[in-house]
């Protein structure tokens, strides 16, 4: 008798018997294989140095060894360690994919496929394709992979036999020609090709097992290993309408740009009428003006008065102009939550619909040109509901390429939800064309910075892989109580920082500190930006949190362009204190303070050319000026983004 030693777990294997090991992304249905294969002989073994569970069994004289659900095996968990451990050591594998998703399961089927090891294919859940409209060729798809490709549908026991019939027919797929060579080469070295493999992807744990150096070559053999299997589904799969509900065919239709666009204007139209609109609107007006400012806050300055005099210091800090128990109380509970609370409604109705992996799907395709990887997208439409959770989040990110694009952009071009509850509700009065220039402007940014960004940091974006579940009706309770904890997290978050700075605020006033702040940036807010003196309280108050500096214009009598010009300018401006803070703790303290000094010169260069630009091109009317300043930044992004292709094509020797 021998043990699976190599595997690193001891599993009794038979002289001459077969090591058949199941392997598959989560959730392939690798379950229900294993049972049909086993039956009743199965054991369950500790992986050593671990709590996880290794199922394993007999068939006949072989022994089948089940996996851990991954995407990849390499040393990134003790799931992919596991996985990878017991796959090097098979004799075959069978590799359980959901036909569902086809292009994300794929990508560990050339991983395997590449290591050397035999490899039949279980084309799982076909009916499950079949019903969202896919048809998939498997003869074809048998062939560009060089191992045998069975349709099944396991928890119907349909395929189960002829996968258990094909066992001794599994041979090596193919691989590609120039890594081939390569893995020959280092095989010499390492003693097996699937070793040699994962030395060269960089795993250290192999490289240090054979006292080598671990290789730098897993961008290039993963992007390599991407646009092998984008070809391979872009020639076996196949959309069909046989049968299809609603649903899915909705699904497509949000998923194509020629579509899905107009679906989400669509969608974003009605999310701003209902939170811009009817929220900032109505539902503020009751809440903000009637309750808190018109009943809360004389209640609360007269109860205080009789305790403390109101033109004291104590007494401003806590019911003066920015008081801790007056305006942070109005503006987080009568301003802010109402309109977080509509934000994250929607934002919960897309999630439980479907519709927001489809949304980021729909984006992914304009986001890869800005040097972003598609997994970008979710930190990207979480900073719309808080920018310091989004920046955490990352870390998921691939490379530190991109992980330094996308914190750059949160920080600088995201406005979250209260930010951005308070930006429509400042806007919703003066028309849609404020509106559209606060949205283009703020959105030129974005692709300016990222195209700039793509064009002078090495290496390039790889693609999205994203789950998209079927399009169903949300559920009213999952959305309601999604919105009741991200609302609450907010008031937790919010309610602190909104005190914190207030005051701050107070205190300067108190001391006159910020009046000499409003005079030094003077000649920014007053002579570049035009705006009145005060507008640089608000940018101080937006460090503290950029919705407590947008919600500080509320108060002032701003034109509609002043006020344009105000929210670039503070949206653009440093994130709030958390953000900071996760920024320096992600990327170090100089990156950091680069990225944050950035976004100072960015905010007050794009906010004072809006303001000065209506002069420049001769335009005396706010109105008439609106459509020339978008059209000179649309133009500028143009110049730019064709300059940065020029910069990318010198650099890869094109020209």
């Amino acid at each position: 008798m021998a043990h699976c030693h190599d595997a690193g777990i001891k599993i009794n294997v038979p002289e001459n018997a077969k090591k058949i090991v199941l392997a598959g992304n989560p959730n392939a249905g690798k379950s229900v294989f294993f049972n049909y294969l086993t039956g009743l002989y199965v054991d369950v073994s500790n992986y050593p140095g671990t709590t996880l569970e290794i199922s394993h069994g007999r068939l006949g004289s072989d022994v089948v060894i089940d996996t851990p659900g991954v995407y990849g095996i390499s040393s990134f968990n003790d799931e992919e360690r596991i996985a990878r451990d017991i796959i090097l050591s098979a004799d075959l594998v069978i590799n359980v994919v959901n036909a569902v998703h086809l292009e994300r399961d794929l990508f560990l089927t050339r991983q395997i496929i590449d290591t050397g090891v035999p490899v039949l294919m279980a084309l799982n859940m076909v009916d499950e394709a079949q019903k969202q409209g896919l048809d998939i060729d498997t003869d074809l798809l048998a062939d560009l992979l060089g191992v045998p490709v069975i349709p099944t549908v396991a928890i119907k026991k349909q395929g189960l036999t002829q996968v258990k019939a094909a066992l001794g027919s599994t041979v090596k797929g193919h691989i590609d020609g120039e890594l081939q060579q390569k893995l020959t080469r280092l095989a010499d070295r390492v003693g097996s090709q699937g070793e040699a493999l994962l030395v060269l992807e960089g795993d250290t744990v192999i490289a240090a097992r054979h006292g080598v150096e671990p290789g730098k070559e897993r961008e290039e053999i993963y992007l390599k290993r991407r646009d092998q299997v984008n070809d391979i589904v872009g020639r076996v799969v196949s959309e069909n309408s046989r049968g299809v509900g609603l649903g899915v065919t909705l699904g497509r239709w949000m998923i194509k740009p020629v579509t899905g666009i107009p679906i989400l204007v669509v969608a974003l139209w009605a999310m701003y009428h209902i939170i811009g609109v009817f929220i900032a609107g109505t539902v503020v007006g009751v809440t903000e003006e009637t309750i808190f400012i018109g009943m809360y806050e004389p209640v609360v300055r007269s109860f205080v008065g009789h305790f403390i005099a109101q033109d004291s210091n104590l007494g401003i800090i806590l019911t003066g102009e920015f008081g801790i128990l007056t305006m942070t109380v109005t503006y987080v509970l009568g301003l802010l939550m109402p309109l977080v609370v509509g934000f994250y409604f929607f934002l919960s109705l897309f999630e439980d619909s479907g519709y927001l992996p489809r949304i980021a799907t729909l984006v992914d395709r304009i986001l890869t040109g800005i040097g972003l990887n598609g997994r970008a997208v979710i930190p990207l439409i979480l900073g719309f509901g808080c920018v310091t959770m989004a920046s955490i989040t990352t870390r998921l990110l691939g490379s530190e390429r991109e992980r330094r694009i996308a914190i750059f952009l949160l920080g600088l071009t995201i406005p979250c939800s209260a930010q951005l509850g308070v930006i429509a509700g400042l806007l919703a009065g003066f028309g849609p064309e404020y509106m559209a220039l606060y949205a283009l402007v703020i959105l030129t940014v974005l692709v300016t910075t990222g195209t700039v960004l793509n064009a002078l940091l090495p290496g390039k974006s790889a693609d999205l892989l994203i789950d998209l579940p079927p399009l169903r009706l949300p559920r009213i309770n999952n959305v309601l109580s999604k919105t009741g904890i991200k609302s609450y997290a907010f008031l937790k978050e919010a309610a602190p920082l909104f005190a914190l700075g207030a005051l701050i605020i107070s205190t300067l006033e108190i001391t006159g500190a910020l009046v000499m702040l409003q005079k030094a940036l003077a000649p920014l807010t007053v002579g570049w930006l035009k705006l009145p003196p005060e507008t640089a309280t608000a940018f101080i108050m937006g460090i503290v949190r950029r919705d407590f500096g947008a919600a500080g214009l509320t108060d002032m009598a701003l034109t509609p362009m002043a006020t344009v010009i105000s929210l670039i300018t503070i949206t653009l401006f440093v994130p709030c204190i958390a953000s900071i803070l996760v920024i320096f703790k992600e990327r170090g303290r100089r990156e950091a303070a680069l990225m944050w000094a950035g976004t100072w010169v960015i905010a007050f260069t794009v906010g004072g050319l809006v303001a000065q630009l209506p002069g420049v091109l001769g335009s005396s009317n706010d109105i008439t000026s609106i459509p020339l300043v978008i059209a000179a930044f649309i133009a500028a992004t143009l110049v730019i983004m064709m300059s940065c292709r020029l910069i990318q094509k010198t650099k890869q020797g094109q020209i």
